[in-house]
This record gives structure tokens, sequence and C-alpha cells, in this order.
């Protein structure tokens, strides 16, 4: 590995060189299923004809220009997005974090522009990711993220999403702008909140004019088998929302999208971008979002994830010493385990399939919308081989009782 790299990451061993649909090869020619898709990003799997034919044509036209000028790209995307969704506007940057500070921004401007300025807490919940830059830390909390980069930014604050007095509490403070949350939390161990938790939210912060902003980074563009996870829930759709990673299909891309109201505090100016909602940005995600989008791709994602638990289920019911519980929601999948979670990760590579870590000791299933029975089959009788593996090698809970499946 190079020494110029900063060392940043904790790489896998892996020198990966092609791809093509759930599955990766690398430059040693070992062939892995990848149920990591770039982190939920490469929603239509790797090298998609459609998604190739789209970059092709764009980069043969134009790369990119300036937001000075109209892009037509965007306008046609703003209205997809839109017109599916809650949201009034669309805002594109180049990554979820950016998307993210975004919203932030929009949700204290638009306080500012009411008259109370006061209004600037955001309420984020323990286990919450939201990204890497400043504002994005904050706004989690994770002290592994902040550690050493100077003090905390103010108005920030974290709360159990369990603790719902609290968080009434804290809504109904007169200082409070905005609540951020993820309807699936990724990063901290697939948990899928539910729909009382989410329109009790709702709830909260529009009798108290506070801002709700869901982060549907992870979560968002069909991941759950509905276009958003919120979908699943009607009467808790929130005022902004930021998206990325799986919008662009594997290229950078993020977006926020807001009510009218929501960003009333905005106007040219407050906010901008170089590269984000670039010409060719604009074309692939195009091209993703009518895959997408269509209702026989939605419903196989919901497909594909009810063969998924229910083996899951099974493997639970085999390796309760391995298993301690299965979570998520649509393709968006976590295991939580006895051994350690990175441990059971790199025996997972050996066994030539690739899982992403969680919070909590999980692990996560994040493939290809795309992915088929059989490939579904292969994962899991792939997971059964490491947790079989694991078993051997003693690791787990040693004295855990056997899950009865129910009747």
């Amino acid at each position: 590995m190079s020494e110029a790299l900063m060392p940043l990451y904790a790489r896998a061993q892996i020198e990966v060189e092609r791809g093509e649909g759930v599955w990766l090869e690398a430059r040693d020619g070992r062939r892995f299923l990848d149920c990591v898709a770039g982190i939920a990003t490469c929603a239509l799997g790797h090298a998609h004809p459609v998604l190739i034919e789209a970059l092709t044509a764009q980069a043969h036209k134009l790369w990119h220009v300036s937001n000075i000028f109209r892009i037509p790209g965007q306008e046609e995307l703003a209205d997809k997005l839109t017109a599916a969704t809650f949201a009034d506007y669309a805002y594109f940057a180049n990554s979820g974090t950016e998307a993210v500070e975004a919203a932030l921004k929009i949700a204290r401007r638009y306080h500012f522009a009411k008259g109370q300025p006061e209004r600037i807490d955001v309420i984020g919940f323990a286990g919450s990711f939201h990204g890497r830059t400043y504002g994005a830390i904050n706004a989690s909390g994770n002290p592994t993220y902040l550690e050493g980069f100077g003090p905390r930014l103010p108005g920030y604050q974290q709360l159990s999403i369990d603790d719902m007095p609290a968080i009434a509490a804290a809504i109904a403070s007169p200082t409070t702008a905005a609540v951020i949350v993820e309807p699936v939390q990724g990063e901290g161990g697939a948990r899928a909140l539910d729909g009382q938790t989410l329109r009790e939210l709702r709830r909260l912060t529009r009798e108290h004019g506070v801002l709700l902003i869901f982060d549907e980074v992870q979560s968002g563009m069909g991941r759950t088998g509905k276009l958003f996870a919120h979908q699943w829930f009607p009467g808790a759709e929130p005022d902004i929302m930021a998206i990325a990673k799986a919008l662009g299909g594997g290229f950078p891309i993020g977006a926020v999208l807001a009510t009218r109201e929501a960003a009333s505090g905005m106007a040219a100016g407050m906010h901008g971008t170089t590269f984000g909602g670039n010409p060719l940005a604009m074309a692939v995600a195009l091209a993703v979002f009518d895959v997408i989008a269509q209702d026989a791709a939605l419903a196989h994602v919901a497909a594909m994830s009810q063969r998924f638990f229910h083996g899951f289920g099974a493997l639970a019911a085999r390796f309760p010493d391995q298993v301690v519980e299965q979570r998520g929601k649509g393709l968006l999948m976590g295991l939580k385990l006895h051994a350690n979670n990175r441990e059971v990760m790199a025996l997972a590579r050996e066994h030539g399939l690739l899982v992403a870590g969680g919070g909590d000791n999980c692990i996560r299933l994040l493939p290809s919308l795309l992915i088929t029975d059989s490939e579904v089959d292969e994962a899991l009788a792939r997971l059964e081989a490491t947790f079989a593996d694991a078993r051997a090698k003693g690791w787990g809970k040693v004295d855990a009782a056997p899950v009865v499946a129910a009747a």
C-alpha cells in the first residue's frame, strides 16, 4: 500500500479492479459477492448498462459549467424528485454530508428570516450518523468523530430516540430550530424506526414550529422498498430531506429536498457549490431515478428483502451463538452479533462475501437493489459458512440458547 495515502481508512486487503452486477473481482482474480455496494450507493449494481450509456453520452457533450448558468438536467431531476415527494424545491450537492450541511443551514436560516434568530438548536439522536463534515459530526455527536477537532459547535444536542418525554421537552424549547433523524439508522446498526415514532416527531415539531429533517442518505432511493423510507408511514413527511448515495448509483451526488415554507429563508448567494449538480451527475442520476422509481423495481426490493429476512431467521435459529438479532428494513439489513463484528466481516471475505460494519456490533448487508433470488441464496449460504467457521474458531456466545422459530 502506498505510503503517500493519508492513513484514514482501515482498508481490507482487496485490490478491486472490476465489477458486474453484485459481483466484484480483485486484481488477483478473487471474486466476491458484494453486499456492501459502496455502502448502499451502487443501487443498480456495478457497471449497469443504462448508467454506462447515460454517462458516456453526456461525457461526449459536456462535463461541467457552473451554477451561474441553467443546467437542464437539474431542472428535470428536480421536477421528478419533487413530484415523487413532499418537497417543492431541490438543491444539488456532491455528497450526503454536504446535503446534511445544507439542510442544517436551511433550517437555521428559516427561523432567522422569521425574526427568531435565537432558534438555532438542532436535536439529533444517539447512534446517528450524518457525515464527516464539521456540522454533520456535531449533529451526530459521536465522541469518536468529534475528539481532537476543537470545541463542540453550539446548538447541537443528542437524545435517545426511545425517550419521547425528553424529546418532547427539547422540541418545546424556544431555542429549538430543527430535529434531524434517520428513518432507518445505517451506521448506528441498521435500526428501523417505526411509524409511531416518526409520526410523533412530526406532530411535536409541527406543534412547536420546529422543522423536521430526515436524513435519507442511506435509506432513500428505493433501499427499503419505497422510494424513501418515511413513505411507508403517511403523515410522517418532513420539511427537509437530505439524500445521496444511491441517487447517483455510484456517481458522486447529493441533494436536499424542502418545502417552499422550509426554504423560505434562502435566497441567491446564501449557499452554493462548484461541482454540485453538474451535467455528468445529472445525466447519471436521471437514469438511476428512472430505473428505481418504477413500481416493479420497488416491489422487487420488497421481495428480495423478505427472502433475506427469512434466511436470517433460519441462520439465527441455527447459530444462536453467533446471531443476537436481525434488524433493518428493505435491503438495509443488519445482524447484531455475539462475536466481534469486524472479525466476522474479515471472515466473510474469506468466504467470498463482502458485508459492511455498523454500530452496536452489527454487520450490515446493503446489496444492489437488483439482486436476484439465486444471488440472495448464495449470500445466505456464504453467511452460513462464515458463522460455521466462526463457531469452529470458538467465537460467539458459548451458552447461547437455541432460537425456537415461530409456528
